[in-house]
């Protein structure tokens, strides 16, 4: 349930969906199972132990979406399909042409999607009405966006955007490793990534390398700028920030997220909740902090205020 990687969104203003209208909504919406024709099935599922679709913590909601996915590689369609052309050419007498070997293609498509295996992946995002976040728990914008198009699509409406700041990541990446210091809650870590503006666009990644010397600072002087740099938030988390603002391979630093403490005796649901509004209110306060490190729009500074 601990999130490892953040693609941010913000909520509108005036969203108001209650904890129970969610549920409603999204058991409404509930993944079934891909039918014989369908190569794909997309819904809602629980995303807790507790057989929820919702479930909600001190006004903290976590939701799950699930996607069932036939698994018919192209390369199995085109093998099939080469072996019975062989066969048909053989039955007629001559090479099996183009529209007829599309035909094949076709036939021999709707054949295995009935028998083909299916993967199943899950998506979480936690939604904070309270400080208007809506984060999903994705290594990439594509599979945020799924959830989130399947989120407005069930509610009927949702005006979410990405998280937008005044200066670039990639810009204040760049001036944080030029100066060898980061915001006050936040400090440098060994790992970045240096891109070029040339033509070319040479990349530089550095790995477990001090990024305070000289060669950096070159780096930066001869027109490189950061494209991903590892930052840790007051000592708790530690992740690395993107170019395009996603939160990747988040580490809470002081917590034990596999066993209870010496002489507790957890029960699960309650260890669930404990877990769920600690990573909640540790995310709440990094995103707040990094919003305020690259500059709110002015707009959500007014809303905060």
């Amino acid at each position: 349930m601990w999130f490892k990687n953040l693609i941010v969104y913000r909520l509108p203003d005036d969203f108001s969906v209650s904890a129970t209208e969610l549920e409603e909504k999204l058991a409404a919406r509930s993944l079934m199972p891909c039918g014989s024709f369908d190569m794909q099935s997309k819904g809602w599922v629980f995303s807790s132990d507790l057989e929820r679709y919702v479930h909600t913590v001190n006004g903290q909601h976590l939701i799950a979406l699930g996607v069932d996915q036939k698994l018919l590689p192209g390369s199995i369609i085109r093998q099939v399909a080469t072996d019975r052309a062989k066969e048909i050419a053989k039955e007629q007498g001559y090479p099996v042409g183009r529209r007829q070997m599309r035909e094949l293609k076709m036939r021999v498509t709707e054949e295995l999607r009935g028998r083909a295996l299916t993967r199943k992946r899950v998506t979480h995002a936690w939604i904070d009405p309270a400080h208007g976040w809506l984060v999903v728990n994705a290594s990439s914008e594509g599979k945020a966006e799924e959830l989130v198009e399947t989120l407005r699509d069930t509610l009927g409406s949702l005006q979410v955007t990405l998280m937008e700041t005044e200066r670039s990541p990639s810009s204040s990446m760049t001036a944080w490793l030029a100066l060898g210091d980061a915001p006050v809650t936040f400090t440098i870590d060994d790992d970045c990534e240096l891109q070029a503006a040339d033509q070319s666009k040479p990349v530089v990644r550095y790995v477990r390398h001090p990024l305070d010397g000289k060669e950096i600072r070159a780096q930066i002087t001869g027109g490189m700028f950061a494209t991903r740099l590892g930052l840790t938030w007051k000592d708790r988390i530690s992740f690395v920030l993107n170019e395009k603002l996603h939160v990747k391979k988040v580490e809470f630093l002081l917590m034990d997220k596999d066993t209870p403490a010496e002489g507790e005796s957890a029960n699960p649901g309650e260890q669930f909740d404990i877990d769920f509004t600690l990573m909640t209110g540790e995310l709440a306060a990094l995103l707040a902090d990094l919003a305020k490190a690259l500059g709110e729009p002015e707009q959500k500074q007014a809303a905060a205020a």
